[in-house]
């Protein structure tokens, strides 16, 4: 044991490869089966794919980086279902690509903000924050007011999708343009994060 030990750690060359050993077998006991449980590879019932808006509005959401400051992973402790409701599982993010579960919040979880305030409070809360929350420490984001949504990449968006797995329908591809022309960006992200956590909204 001891020799095998001075050889590792005299040669740079097996530390990496017994490293990269170890990482490979922990993913096969940990990782792998879970590629593999309809619990995590399934939607649940009453989850939807983003329809052509949403997914625009999700695009802006990333742009704008508010998964920096807000997650959207509800854990199963107490304290987090008291505020946010349900505790998030995979079965609801399995449309999301990448997922957006995040690990710091300096805002609150937005896994279940759908349908809690009305269009006009997040118009109000995303041009100036403090007209909504005298304390919050938000940036504003007004340009998304003015700024029209991007229709004419949203077909080609849905079409990447449906190629892993979000099934879009035809239908729904071709008339993707349409639904997000004449749409501002506010409204666009608005869409998106009214359509947050619905499924498991009122379970507890």
């Amino acid at each position: 044991m001891e020799k095998i030990q001075k050889l590792i750690e005299e040669h740079v060359g097996y530390l990496i490869v017994f490293t990269l050993l170890v990482i490979s077998v922990a993913m096969l006991v940990e990782i792998l089966p879970l590629m593999f449980q309809k619990s995590t590879t399934q939607p649940i019932a009453g989850v939807k794919p983003y329809d052509a808006l949403q997914l625009t509005g999700r695009d802006v959401y990333i742009r704008e980086g508010c998964y920096n400051c807000h997650s959207q992973m509800i854990r199963p402790f107490r304290a987090e279902t008291e505020r946010y409701g349900h505790y998030s599982v995979a079965g609801e993010s399995v449309y999301d690509h990448p997922f957006q579960w995040g690990s710091k919040r300096t805002g609150p979880d937005l896994a279940r903000v759908g349908g809690r305030y009305s269009d006009e409070w997040h118009n109000t809360h995303l041009v100036n924050p403090r007209d909504v929350v005298p304390e919050s420490n938000m940036p504003a984001f007004p340009w998304l007011v003015t700024t029209p949504a991007d229709a004419a990449g949203v077909a080609a968006k849905m079409t990447a999708l449906r190629k892993v797995g979000v099934p879009y329908t035809d239908q729904e591809i071709s008339e993707g343009k349409a639904k997000v022309e004449g749409k501002s960006e506010m409204e666009a992200l608005i869409a998106y994060l009214q359509g947050l956590g619905l499924a498991l909204k009122n379970v507890r």
